[in-house]
């Protein structure tokens, strides 16, 4: 047991004996020098306590900088209505941008999370946000403001994805392996959760002139909308998670790791499949929730977006949260294969129902399966992210007895890659906000659905040879 460890009393009297340890040493704010959740003795006295203490305070920042994200997806519905002249293909293109900044900026996140640590991280990459929703505040009360400044805003709106790489690989640290699906699930699914929150909220409270800040927008019916509140109600709110975050969080010595040690994770194979997943499952996420509420509108221009639009992401969301506990009871690649199944079956039914030719389309059967569409990529995104601490783990730990220096080794080992691989395949993956909505705006919906299935398929091959059938090379 490593010296952090050592507990504060202890009494060696047969089966009976108990062992505690110095609270003081995992308060909130502290630099936590070691960590061992493997521990039983150690993990039900003080690390349960502390791992939900710090996935609490992770889920609602995440979640705030979910909505900055994908706070285009339902502003650009607006735009036309109160003036702006954006074309079609240019309110496709905002609401893709963030997308694109987003992921490159995980891909930073991913790396830097480590490096300084959850809780600094957490409330720095927290407060940053505020940036960009002031900006979009102001900008959004002037219909004569140029589409290369909203095209700025939205990119600097995509930062607010990047906050998921690291939470997600930081998290990740605090738990056992038998509780780090569900961990993660609960991170991501209730994070993933802030893109149904700023869908349905936006409608409701740009209609508040009570809380408004700046001057009405109007209608073409003369109806007063207030767009800036979709922007400014959140500013105080990053506030106060920054601070909780930075006075309550803990930074974990253990997850502290140098870029040059966690570059290795491009030489492993299994980084770069897992990467090719989790693209087909939270790529499908994000930008179906991206694109579904101008594809609603363009679409089916009868049917409210307002009314319809949250209920995907919303129900993604909290699939991600059932997916990895499913994972840990059944294995991950099996409930990743029948994730993209269901994906695939969704979007050809999806595909039916678009209006073609003469023929209208069927709203609710469109919608009904692009609901299952969002199930089943949620379940999928669960799954892909239990799967990854098991495949390092099991590639690590091959061949050595517990208890000895090598596997200690390599369990840090295992633990540093998965927690870096985590975070790489989200950055990728989030790319999935840019090029689905930029498929609506330069291709026929069709062809670009069928595009997807055609990607399912591919990701039920890899799925299954590499992690799920007989003899599979890492099973998980």
């Amino acid at each position: 047991m490593s010296s952090a460890l050592q507990p504060s009393t202890r009494q060696d009297a047969g089966p009976d004996a108990t062992v505690t340890y110095d609270p003081e040493n995992y308060r909130p704010g502290r630099t936590i020098t070691a960590w061992e959740p493997e521990n039983e003795v150690f993990w039900r006295s003080v690390g349960r306590k502390v791992a939900n203490r710090n996935l609490w305070i992770a889920v609602p920042a995440l979640l705030v900088a979910f909505v900055v994200w994908q706070v285009w997806s339902v502003t650009a519905t607006n735009l036309k209505d109160v003036g702006f002249s954006f074309s079609t293909s240019q309110l496709f293109w905002l609401t893709a941008i963030p997308g694109l900044t987003g992921g490159t900026a995980r891909i930073l996140y991913t790396f830097l999370g480590p490096m300084i640590g959850q809780r600094r991280f957490t409330a720095l990459s927290t407060v940053v946000l505020i940036v960009p929703l002031i900006w979009l505040g102001i900008a959004i009360q002037d219909t004569s403001t140029p589409y290369g400044v909203m095209v700025v805003i939205a990119a600097l709106c995509g930062i607010g994805g990047a906050n998921f790489a690291s939470s997600l690989a930081n998290i990740g640290f605090f738990f056992p392996k038998k509780e780090k699906g569900n961990a993660t699930g609960i991170n991501g699914g209730l994070g993933n959760l802030g893109v149904s929150v700023v869908q349905l909220l936006t409608p409701i409270v740009i209609t508040f002139s009570t809380i408004a800040i700046g001057t009405a927008q109007h209608k073409k019916d003369g109806t007063p909308v207030y767009l800036q509140n979709a922007a400014f109600l959140w500013v105080p709110v990053l506030v106060v998670l920054a601070l909780i975050a930075w006075f309550g969080q803990n930074d974990l010595k253990v997850a502290s790791t140098p870029f040059s040690r966690q570059k290795v994770i491009f030489k492993r194979k299994h980084n770069w499949l897992m990467t090719w997943l989790y693209v087909g499952t939270f790529g499908s996420f994000i930008g179906f929730a991206a694109a579904l509420p101008l594809l609603i509108k363009t679409t089916f221009p009868a049917y409210s977006v307002a009314t319809y639009a949250w209920m995907g992401p919303a129900l993604g969301a909290l699939a991600r949260w059932a997916g990895g506990w499913i994972a840990d009871k059944l294995g991950g690649a099996k409930v990743t294969i029948i994730s993209f199944v269901g994906m695939a079956l969704s979007i050809i039914g999806v595909i039916n129902f678009l209006p073609a030719g003469g023929d209208s389309g069927n709203f609710y059967g469109f919608f009904g399966c692009f609901l299952a569409a969002f199930f089943f990529s949620g379940v999928g995104n669960g799954s892909t992210f239990r799967q990854i601490p098991v495949i390092f783990r099991n590639q690590h730990l091959k061949g050595l007895t517990a208890g000895t220096p090598e596997y200690a080794k390599a369990l840090k080992q295992a633990e540093m890659e998965a927690g870096a691989v985590t975070g790489f395949t989200s950055a990728i993956a989030a790319y999935g906000f840019f090029f689905i909505p930029a498929m609506f705006a330069n291709f026929a919906v069709t062809s670009a659905m069928w595009g997807f299935v055609a990607f399912y398929v591919s990701c039920i091959v890899v799925a299954w040879w590499f992690y799920a059938r007989k003899g599979a090379e890492a099973p998980s």
